[in-house]
């Protein structure tokens, strides 16, 4: 390509620059910290509660039934050595079981609970997508972008303004069948002891 031929394409393109420049000039872009919206905002924190509530309950069962081992656990140290062989041989197996299905109840605790969780997650996502939309088209913009920003001038963050509606909407949390994120906010279950 000689010196005129690389001179009209650069002019070309400089041209197609400028024109596509006021376009640009009228864009309104905003961004959004999606992970914020996940903790911070109200819907979020009443889908977390709403869960907790529904498996204290169980939760508490097993604190119950991790105690009562315990207890065997340790009446079977103090006394074994006064045990008939039957008696001790009995109170081992009776507290093997008892590890054995506590252990079974926990792994299905968490199992439900993760599976709720995922549950919540799913409609809370919905939820908070849809007010960002809401809010966007609202104020008339034309580009609104989340996870996958590198950088973005506080300027463009939409954020609180979306968070501010949320809590507008008042602690409305998605419709729920009884979060999280993700990863497991389960409230702990109790831990199995080790028979002896």
């Amino acid at each position: 390509m000689n010196g005129r031929s690389r001179s009209v394409v650069i002019s070309g393109i400089l041209l197609l620059a400028a024109a596509a420049a006021p376009a640009w000039a009228d864009l309104k872009i905003g961004v959004v910290q999606y992970a914020r919206l996940m903790q911070e905002s109200p819907q979020a924190k009443a889908a977390q509660d709403a869960l907790r509530g529904e498996f204290a309950g169980k939760q508490k069962e097993l604190q119950t039934q991790q105690a009562a081992l315990k207890a065997k656990e340790e009446s079977l140290q103090k006394d074994g050595a006064t045990m008939t062989l039957d008696q001790r041989t009995k109170a081992e197996k009776d507290l093997r079981d008892g590890n054995r299905e506590l252990s079974q109840k926990v792994q299905e605790y968490q199992d439900d609970f993760n599976a709720r969780q995922n549950e919540e997650l799913s409609k809370l996502q919905k939820a908070l997508v849809e007010e960002v939309q809401t809010y966007a088209q609202g104020e008339k913009f034309d580009l609104v972008l989340a996870d996958g920003v590198i950088f973005a001038s506080p300027v463009l963050d939409i954020t609180p303004q979306v968070l501010a509606a949320l809590q507008a909407h008042g602690l409305r949390a998605p419709a729920s069948g009884g979060s999280s994120s993700g990863a497991s906010n389960a409230p702990k279950p109790a831990t199995t002891p080790k028979a002896k």
